[in-house]
């Protein structure tokens, strides 16, 4: 029984669950995306930061900020 409990506590706690949603500077003329709404690259944002998914700023040809990689 406890072989059994440890191996479930290890496979339930080893998934890493991937961000979905990323962050731009404005909601056009962005080319960079960002995992952090507090990014490095961000800081200097003077347009709303918008929210949206990953599938979506890599269809619109955005690629990751330098800091985030």
């Amino acid at each position: 029984m406890k072989f059994i409990t440890l191996v479930l506590f290890i496979t339930l706690t080893s998934f890493n669950f991937v961000e979905n949603n990323v962050y731009t500077c404005g909601a056009s003329g962005a080319k960079k995306y960002h995992y952090k709404e507090s990014c490095r690259g961000l800081s200097s944002c003077k347009q709303k930061i918008t929210k949206l998914s990953i599938k979506q700023a890599q269809g619109y040809g955005l690629t990751l900020c330098g800091w985030e990689d």
